[in-house]
């Protein structure tokens, strides 16, 4: 058997920046524990799996596929960069045709269409709430020793829990911040929480004009670091539209790779993530 894999950095108009994912489109739909296997071995935050929704269709001419992420540990519910990266595949590799994919997700229908150089993904709008910092003071600590917060939230539906630096801090303290990401997972064992997003106000002023800046975390899920994270954007995007007033925004997710992301928040169920894409490599696994 060979599966064609392509390697997109996702978030990102330049190679080896944004955050990479591999995309197997598929004719047939394989057992889960090969998709696992196949993500374990390629060993990227996610491996996105395309299959055909109807069997008369093609990667060129069908609009509706089915979509699965895995992490190299397990499979996750929603992930932003791997569908960028999928829709890429597509709409580039495949010359696909469709004014608008459809992808069949554990998430529900996630519709992407492209714009100007990149894709808008319709994701849906993950709010978050206001949370005691001393119920979650060992993780928080882990995270960012002793520098200040200004505000907890949780997304009980993501399990991902949002910290923010104090206004006071400037962004290089949230890029050069070390985390020990051993420590952050023995830190939380409730499993109330599944990703940490550490995040601070931008600088609107300054060209680019980000409106607020994050990173990611997720050992729970086998991802130490993800460098940039749609998903984490569901979440941000709901928390960061209410504190500055705004429905459109642009976030920078300030990994060592780093990638931009623009959002709009159209109400209180569904945000557009938009982002561009670079393919950097080609290949096929042979089983």
């Amino acid at each position: 058997m060979q599966i064609p894999v392509i390697t997109v950095d996702a978030f990102t108009n330049l190679p080896f920046k944004g955050n990479p994912a591999a995309v197997c489109p598929l004719m047939h739909e394989l057992s889960d524990d090969l998709y696992q296997k196949i993500a374990a071995e390629i060993n990227l935050s996610e491996t996105a799996f395309i299959t055909r929704s109807n069997p008369s269709d093609n990667f060129t001419t069908g609009s509706r596929f089915k979509l699965r992420w895995f992490t190299p540990t397990n499979e996750v519910d929603l992930c932003g960069h791997a569908t960028l990266a999928s829709a890429a595949v597509l709409f580039r590799n495949h010359q696909n045709v469709s004014h608008t994919l459809v992808f069949e997700t554990r998430s529900g229908d996630l519709a992407v269409i492209q714009q100007g150089e990149g894709y808008v993904m319709d994701f849906p709008l993950n709010p978050s709430t206001k949370q005691d910092a001393n119920e979650f003071r060992d993780i928080i600590k882990t995270a960012v020793g002793n520098l200040p917060i200004q505000d907890v939230h949780l997304s009980s539906n993501t399990k991902k829990l949002l910290v923010r630096l104090s206004d006071s801090c400037d962004r290089s303290v949230l890029t050069h911040l070390t985390v020990d990401t051993v420590a952050l997972q023995n830190s939380e064992r409730s499993g109330r929480v599944a990703g940490l997003i550490l995040t601070m106000k931008g600088s609107p002023d300054c060209q680019p004009g980000y409106d607020f800046y994050s990173r990611y975390f997720a050992p729970w899920n086998g991802i130490p670091e993800d460098p940039v994270t749609g998903s984490a954007h569901t979440v941000l995007g709901s928390y960061w539209s209410k504190e500055l007033g705004k429905k459109k925004m642009l976030a920078y997710q300030c990994s060592k790779r780093g990638g931009e992301l623009e959002l709009e928040v159209r109400d209180d169920r569904r945000i557009n993530i938009a982002g561009q894409t670079v393919t950097v490599l080609q290949g096929t696994i042979t089983l």
